[in-house]
């Protein structure tokens, strides 16, 4: 029997996101001495009351259709500790005992990683910070991590493939579906250099328990998590939770007091669970990495036309700095909009925003 049908079969009986399966292995060494022995063998020490039922219960055999399936679907199964397996995950307490792995292989190894995480209903401005933090990790040759989730996850995935980077996301559904189905071109390109894991099999149900339990893996693979914007009740908490349960440096993106969106990074940072960023040179500087290029402001170009809508921002900034929703108001137009002339102008050197506040340079 191929040795991937028994971490299948162990994978199964311990389930997700428990501690047993480390204490098993620690005993018996390996999944087919963990089989081989479990008729003879008392595991009341190890396991729960329906873990050991699953034990007596499953048999290889029933593990062979998934294992086909992956050998079918060309996706690679990780073994606990073995070769590929995300290192920095070998060392929590719960570990995932067989993780399913598509893209380029590797793509955790070799250089930091950061987390950047947050709400699935943001800001423009959570926008902004996560777009802008995810492209100058990338830059600098940092992985970014997330969820391949909507919202902030996605935003930092997609950055950091513009800047060229690579990018991995954890998902909290089986291997081989995408949630939200619209993220399977963004999974596509992040698969050409990244990797996206899972620790569902192919075919396996979904659950709203099985996003929790990805969240630990997030937080457990990186070197430091970011949270760009989050309310104070989400998921992007629970990571959080974990990251400080295993002792990853926590940052936070302040936020405006009033926004509910921010609610979660300000109480992060009020209660100091989590160091504030001021820019993209906080993460930088954390993690040991170059920031010059980050610092080095951009040369100005030209000035748009008076009459165009970037130049009458331009002409409002000239007043005072404003918030995105203040220029929304004087200028009559959706906010969506102005966000993408803002961020034009930002690029070119024009404006630059801090803390929600635009402000010419």
């Amino acid at each position: 029997m191929n040795e991937e049908v028994y971490w299948i079969w162990l994978s199964r009986v311990v389930g997700p996101a428990s501690a047993r399966g480390k204490e098993l292995l620690a005993v018996y060494g390996s999944p087919k001495e963990v089989y081989e022995a479990r008729q003879r063998e008392d595991f009341s020490p190890y396991l729960t009351d329906t873990q050991a039922g699953r034990l007596r219960q499953l048999s290889l055999e029933d593990c062979l259709p998934a294992w086909a399936r992956c050998q079918r679907a060309g996706i690679r199964l990780l073994p606990y500790g073995g070769e590929g397996y995300p290192a920095r995950l070998a060392d929590i307490p719960d570990p995932p005992l067989l993780l399913y792995a598509t893209g380029a292989a590797g793509a955790l190894e070799g250089a930091p990683a950061v987390a950047i995480i947050g709400s699935r209903r943001p800001s423009a401005y959570g926008t902004q910070a996560a777009r802008t933090l995810a492209a100058a990790l990338a830059k600098a040759g940092a992985v970014v991590v997330s969820g391949l989730a909507d919202g902030l996850d996605g935003e930092a995935h997609r950055a950091a493939l513009e800047e060229g980077g690579r990018t991995v996301g954890f998902l909290g559904c089986a291997i081989d579906q995408t949630y939200p189905a619209s993220n399977r071109p963004l999974r596509a390109r992040m698969e050409e250099k990244g990797e996206v894991f899972s620790e569902y099999e192919p075919g396996e149900g979904g659950q709203p328990s099985y996003f929790l339990q990805r969240n630990r893996l997030i937080a457990a693979a990186c070197d430091l998590i970011c949270v760009a914007e989050a309310r104070l009740k989400s998921g992007t908490m629970s990571t959080v939770r974990h990251a400080l349960r295993y002792g990853r440096p926590v940052f936070a993106v302040p936020g405006e007091i009033f926004s509910p969106q921010s609610e979660g990074t300000n109480t992060l940072l009020s209660q100091g669970h989590a160091r504030p960023v001021v820019g993209p040179e906080t993460l930088l500087e954390a993690l040991g990495l170059k920031t010059e290029k980050a610092r080095r402001p951009k040369k100005k170009k030209a000035a748009p036309p008076p009459q165009s809508e970037e130049g009458q921002i331009l002409r409002l900034l000239g007043q005072g700095p404003c918030t995105l929703g203040q220029l929304s108001e004087a200028l009559a137009r959706p906010s969506q909009e102005l966000f993408i002339s803002l961020t034009r102008l930002e690029m070119e050197g024009l404006v630059y925003c801090t803390c929600g506040m635009y402000t010419l340079r």
